[in-house]
């Protein structure tokens, strides 16, 4: 089994070497790794060269944004299994081969969402992420999350929901997975801890600039779901939803109060430090 790993990246430089280097380090598995850089300005095109040699295709071109950079990524890629690893995000070492066994093991699933570390731009664990049981209600109800650096999807699932649209500037990752789910794939947990998400200033997530238009992509999601708008009644639905998510994994409210008083409890394999004097990989 071969696993496809997109990177878009644009002016990242200070992230981008630790999240290729996660990459070209996961081993015990098949790898074809895309990188796509529109057009970056400082110096991200030099540590991309330095890994030319580990990287199966690179991409130089403009392009309308993340999810149609993604899209030209997952149009050169030749894997069976496809993933993508922002710029300034990584994989615990082991990753990948786990999530290739979990897909060997079970080939009727054709979505699976692992765990993860929200870290801040030092890298440093602020708090552990566990996704919870996915569905398209659960998604539209804002039970279920989805984190998109430990998840990974099936070709074919990809191919049915058509990709990423190229319009949604603030959530294409939980569009694409939400139109999987709707056309019928079947989404799995798979309990480790998959990636490092990267929370800073400059980031979509970090900045808080497009939280109008992602509250408008939701309300989006809810009518693709249930077929209409929402109603007042669904604000009470949501807060039982979300509430709900813990009963789901009940795991989930211990690891957060041992976060909160004791720190993450991180995992050893720790992704390597860039080696910047030399860039050797």
């Amino acid at each position: 089994m071969k696993i496809s790993i997109v990177t878009i990246s644009y002016n990242q430089a200070p992230f981008l070497e630790r999240a290729i280097r996660s990459v070209v380090a996961q081993d015990g598995v098949a790898l074809d790794y895309v990188v796509v850089d529109p057009g970056s300005t400082d110096g991200s095109r030099d540590i991309i060269e330095r890994y030319r040699d580990r990287i199966s295709t690179v991409i130089y071109a403009p392009d309308e944004g993340p999810p149609d950079g993604l899209n030209k990524g997952f149009a050169k890629a030749t894997g069976d299994v496809f993933g993508y690893l922002n710029s300034d995000d990584f994989y615990m070492p082991g990753a990948l081969h786990k999530v290739a066994e979990f897909f060997s093991r079970d080939p009727g699933a054709d979505v699976v969402t692992g765990h993860g570390y929200v870290v801040d731009a030092a890298g440093k664990p602020i708090r552990r992420f566990r996704s919870p049981p996915f569905s398209a209600v659960r998604f539209a109800y804002g039970h279920s999350y989805v984190l998109q650096q430990s998840t990974f999807f099936r070709r074919r699932a990809f191919d049915r929901a058509g990709g990423f649209n190229i319009a949604n500037r603030t959530s294409w990752d939980g569009e694409l997975f939400l139109k999987m789910a709707l056309d019928g794939a079947r989404v799995e947990i798979l309990p480790d801890y998959i990636s490092g998400f990267t929370i800073h200033p400059g980031s979509i997530t970090g900045s808080g600039a497009t939280a109008a238009e992602s509250r408008r992509n939701h309300d989006r999601y809810f009518e693709m779901v249930m077929g209409r708008k929402r109603a007042p009644r669904d604000r009470w639905l949501a807060h039982l939803a979300r509430a709900g998510k813990y009963l789901a994994d009940p795991l989930n409210p211990i690891v957060r109060l041992l976060d909160l008083t004791v720190g993450p409890n991180v995992s050893p394999e720790r992704p390597a430090k860039p080696v910047r004097e030399t860039g050797d990989a």
